[in-house]
């Protein structure tokens, strides 16, 4: 009866050393994912950056007349202030 607790002792340590392995491997898992998405978001606000430029940079160089840049712009400026104003809520 001794030897049979030992051995289950034994079965149940082994069985806690695998499951720690598995927690570690799992918490290092999911610290590279978080890492991962932190410059995932990076990239996308940096992104999002030169979208804007881009839109700026289109609005003063449209290839047409003074209207249509003027067009554009008044546009960016609403959204600008659509977003201002949703900030101030």
């Amino acid at each position: 009866m001794l030897e049979e607790i030992k051995k289950d002792i034994a079965r149940l340590i082994s069985l806690y050393e695998a499951e720690r392995q598995r927690a570690d491997s799992l918490a290092e898992r999911l610290s590279r994912s978080e890492s991962e998405i932190a410059s995932y978001k990076e990239q996308i606000t940096g992104l999002e950056h030169q979208i804007d430029n881009m839109k700026l940079s289109n609005a003063f160089t449209a290839s047409g007349d003074n209207r249509e840049a003027k067009e554009r712009l008044d546009k960016l400026i609403r959204e600008i202030d659509k977003c201002i104003a949703m900030l101030e809520q």
